[in-house]
């Protein structure tokens, strides 16, 4: 079915009606992009937060992406050498952080060779642009409490679990006692993925209710065997084609609801109006702002 394009003055009344229910609040209502709007838009994720104009997966990147209007962030998370988890996506800390200068000797400065004391004294930000010196590498605690305070939602990616044994259970309670795991959040405001089917059978083992996601592009043939233990699939957007797309809508997931599909990293209108007509259900993009008003999004 083939749903109209979401007018501007459509969307002028929809955020009126937003401010009325909420107060009249700007934070609890945000201010959708210039149209036109289409209700069959993807969701647009901002990969890393608005990692094209801040620090990936620090707390200023989930803050510029709110400043957008985007809701959802994707991160990553490994663990600490004393057991912290932090969010962080290389396995190594040299090319977001000056590690190398402040822990000489370190070689070859894996994540996982420092404590969070050690790792919250490293700057994550002046790689990125000067203005951004002295942004520190979060904790997993720190970036879901500042997401709960921005009113945004998390596709969150268990990375590396073959490093860090156990982390799946070490992330769900994390999540559990930060207060993400009630009917809201689960509901509505989380996804767990990882590129290994592994991590995400056990975390659907831990928490049944969840919503995941396989990162990769298995066959055709293969995609029924994902069907049970997760409810998304989110390739490469360059290797799916719409065949693809519809195969893998074609099957239920877990929770008895058809499975979607989130594409990723795509930063032009291009590519994303591309992978929009495809039939995708998310688009992952360092730049949301330019992905969201390109495939029509609000």
């Amino acid at each position: 079915m083939h749903v109209r394009p979401f007018t501007t003055a459509a969307a002028a009344a929809l955020l009126g009606l937003t401010l009325a229910l909420t107060g009249g609040s700007v934070s609890a209502a945000r201010t959708p992009a210039p149209g036109p709007y289409r209700l069959d838009a993807p969701e647009v994720f901002a990969h890393r937060g608005a990692s094209a104009y801040a620090p990936e997966n620090t707390l200023a990147a989930i803050d510029h992406a709110e400043a957008l209007g985007v809701e959802w962030m994707e991160n990553d998370v490994q663990r600490t050498k004393d057991g912290v988890l932090v969010v962080i996506h290389d396995e190594t800390l040299t090319r977001t952080t000056d590690v190398k200068r402040v822990f000489p000797g370190r070689s070859p400065w894996r994540v996982a060779d420092f404590t969070a004391e050690e790792i919250s004294r490293l700057d994550a930000g002046s790689w990125f642009a000067p203005a951004f010196a002295g942004t520190r590498i979060p904790t997993l605690r720190e970036y879901l409490a500042r997401l709960d305070s921005n009113q945004e939602r998390l596709l969150l990616e268990i990375k590396l679990p073959e490093r860090y044994p156990g982390i799946e259970r070490e992330t769900v309670q994390l999540l559990d006692e930060a207060g993400w795991l009630d009917e809201r959040h689960v509901g509505r405001r989380l996804v767990v993925q990882s590129f290994s089917a592994a991590s995400i059978r056990a975390v659907h083992a831990l928490r049944p209710d969840l919503t995941t996601a396989f990162l990769g592009t298995p066959t055709t043939a293969e995609l029924a065997s994902y069907a049970a233990f997760t409810d998304r699939i989110n390739p490469w957007y360059g290797g799916i084609d719409a065949d693809w797309v519809a195969a893998v809508h074609g099957l239920r997931g877990p929770h008895g609801r058809r499975m979607q599909v989130d594409a990723w990293t795509v930063d032009s209108a291009a590519a994303a109006q591309r992978v929009r007509d495809l039939g995708v259900d998310g688009i992952i993009s360092n730049k949301p702002d330019v992905v969201r008003d390109a495939v029509g999004g609000f």
